[in-house]
């Protein structure tokens, strides 16, 4: 069974970054047969460069043909002064929102190699650790309306947040499911 893969390397160190990530998965597909094929896409400042907008039709297309997507670090201070919306970021966010990518997981593990480097008291960690962090990554906070807001006379820029009882319910529940699996 053949998988397609879209693989999108950014900006900054995200084709560097990507570059040997798709060294890695050439070999695994090749050791392991998998049928695995990819094609490159483009997103944030190279998407900008290339089409004037961070994530262009041509790039959302693939994204909705592809199986999974190689992701890498998109912006740079070369776009730092363009208008925000159509900044690099912008084009992050729209592909998780269109692609439905609300959760963001990253994993945390203290090896035994590094314990002396970690800033953690040492009660804390004298058993190590290996936790799942979630983050949530379509909602109010990245969606929420921009607005300016009186705070003890001075004006403030600031995000309405938006979160409904939906994207708590999602979130927890794709948690619960990754922690019952752990």
């Amino acid at each position: 069974m053949s998988k397609q893969i879209l693989i999108l390397a950014g900006d900054g160190i995200g084709p560097e970054i990507v570059a040997a990530a798709e060294k890695v998965l050439t070999r695994v597909n090749e050791k392991f047969n998998l049928g695995l094929t990819w094609e490159q896409g483009l997103l944030g400042g190279a998407a900008i460069d290339a089409h004037g907008e961070p994530y262009p039709s041509v790039t959302s297309e693939q994204a909705k043909k592809a199986d999974a997507i190689l992701l890498g670090a998109v912006g740079g201070p070369k776009w730092d002064s363009i208008e925000r919306s159509i900044r690099p970021e912008r084009g992050l966010l729209k592909i998780r929102s269109e692609l439905n990518l609300f959760a963001n997981l990253r994993p945390a593990v203290l090896y035994e190699e590094l314990k002396e480097a970690c800033p953690l008291k040492e009660e804390i960690i004298k058993d190590g650790f290996d936790l799942m962090i979630m983050r949530e990554l379509t909602g109010g906070l990245y969606f929420g309306e921009r607005s300016t807001r009186d705070i003890d006379g001075v004006m403030t820029a600031c995000d309405t947040l938006t979160y409904n009882e939906e994207e708590i319910r999602r979130i927890a529940k794709r948690g619960f499911d990754i922690a019952a699996k752990r």
